[in-house]
């Protein structure tokens, strides 16, 4: 895949089957969107291209950008497009400049001009442009004067529940990892440093990693405890994620710490992947540290049942 950091990087090509939007998370919506994608470009000699954004819009035009928490940070967000076999992949860098370009501005300058757009598949109920004015039927409408065709995506939906970006989020803060996964079409992930902490895991057995994620607006699922596999120098390992403030020992701030099953090496320093598999209960602050090491001891016990049944899910 070839990624342009700026659409004035991209040169046009023969054919190109376009689609854009931000693709947080790129679930199964998206996916859909980019196997029609690929398949259009195969049966008429042609490359596929995604044009995405970044920032993600609302960190640029939103009152409550502060606010926001997304799927996937934009390195994420290319490794999954990549997975997907898109060939081109254009980010655009979205300013309130070019958040006031009109749909009319937007199609002429950036799908005709810049890309060549020869077919355009979009999702359901897409919008573009300023203040999202631009429609599929707007395109549908004007298609022959811009010179490329265009098809829309149906609704993607799972269990009578539509796939977005935005249910996922809130499947994933509410502890509804379930969901999230499912909507997904993977199991959720996040990447950060293991740093030191307090070090009070390993004075009653139970050693952790501290994960601390750099991207402030990575999202971080509900407080609670998750059944979770840990990539690690090129390993996979399975254990116990805690999320929380830490009550029964008077924590001083949010952590994700992760007790790794069989595993006692230095990590200090370290990047890791954390796959959350399942959510297992919600913090809990508990009568002294004997009733806490109980908890945990039933929490590694429900890990390892979760774990085993998603590894043999997964053969």
């Amino acid at each position: 895949m070839k990624v342009y950091n700026n659409i004035a990087d991209f040169q046009q090509i023969n054919n190109a089957v376009v689609t854009s939007g931000t693709f947080d998370g790129v679930h199964l919506g998206h996916q859909k969107i980019l196997m029609r994608l690929r398949e259009t470009a195969q049966a008429d000699d042609g490359e596929t291209v995604v044009l995405t954004f970044w920032p993600h819009p609302r960190m640029v035009v939103s009152k409550d950008s502060q606010n926001l928490k997304l799927l996937s940070t934009l390195n994420e967000k290319i490794a999954s497009l990549k997975q997907n076999g898109v060939q081109h992949l254009v980010v655009i860098p979205f300013t309130r400049e070019f958040s006031e370009l009109s749909s009319e501005e937007f199609i002429q300058q950036v799908l005709v001009d810049k890309i060549g757009t020869k077919k355009l598949v979009i999702g359901y109920d897409h919008h573009f442009g300023r203040n999202r004015e631009g429609s599929f039927e707007y395109l549908q409408h004007n298609a022959s004067r811009y010179g490329f065709e265009i098809e829309e995506i149906p609704r993607q939906e799972i269990d009578h529940l539509t796939v977005s970006s935005t249910k996922i989020r809130q499947a994933l803060l509410e502890g509804q990892t379930h969901i999230a996964n499912e909507l997904l079409g993977r199991n959720y992930t996040f990447t950060g440093l293991v740093v030191k902490g307090r070090q009070l895991g390993r004075t009653i057995g139970y050693p952790t990693a501290n994960v601390q994620v750099p991207e402030s607006y990575k999202l971080i699922p509900a407080d609670g405890v998750y059944a979770v596999r840990v990539q690690l120098r090129d390993q996979s390992y399975g254990g116990v994620m805690s999320i929380g403030l830490r009550p029964t020992v008077n924590g001083d701030g949010r952590t994700q710490e992760i007790y790794i099953f069989d595993f006692d090496k230095d990590i200090y320093g370290e990047k890791v992947t954390v796959e959350i598999v399942e959510y297992i209960r919600p913090e809990l602050k508990f009568d002294g540290l004997p009733a806490l090491v109980k908890a945990i001891e039933d929490d590694c016990v429900a890990a390892l049942k979760m774990l085993s049944n998603f590894n043999a899910d997964s053969v």
